[in-house]
């Protein structure tokens, strides 16, 4: 998911409403609901053990990527939701997320061409 999502703003304009499609599509039938699974069964506030680990980092950061693309894609995953506002709101991270931090800027679309040519 986390590579549709960083590919999703580089692709060509005959593909992307495809590859947003697909993105979509995966995450809320195929990703999001194996992790709402892992967070139900295991119970805890964290995705491994009792404590904050890098898969919650990582999942937190795909969320945030994709409700970037889409601002509702969480809306049926309730525990998904919980745990964006639990971690999110860890003072650490609170920080970190907050409107000129060092967490990546959007793409500028002035160089989406040069990817494209490198990549395409």
């Amino acid at each position: 998911l986390n590579e549709l999502l960083m590919h999703y703003v580089i692709q060509p304009a005959d593909k992307k409403e495809q590859h947003f499609a697909n993105m979509v599509d995966k995450a809320t039938n195929r990703y999001f609901p194996v992790f709402e699974k892992v967070l139900k069964d295991h119970g805890q506030d964290f995705l491994v053990g009792n404590k904050l680990s890098r898969a919650d980092v990582q999942l937190l950061e795909i969320i945030l990527m994709a409700e970037e693309c889409k601002p509702d894609i969480l809306a049926k995953f309730p525990l998904l939701q919980s745990f964006k506002a639990r971690i999110s709101n860890i003072p650490t991270i609170k920080k970190f997320l907050q409107p000129g931090s060092q967490r990546k800027p959007p793409v500028r679309e002035e160089d989406v061409p040069k990817v494209i040519a490198i990549f395409y």
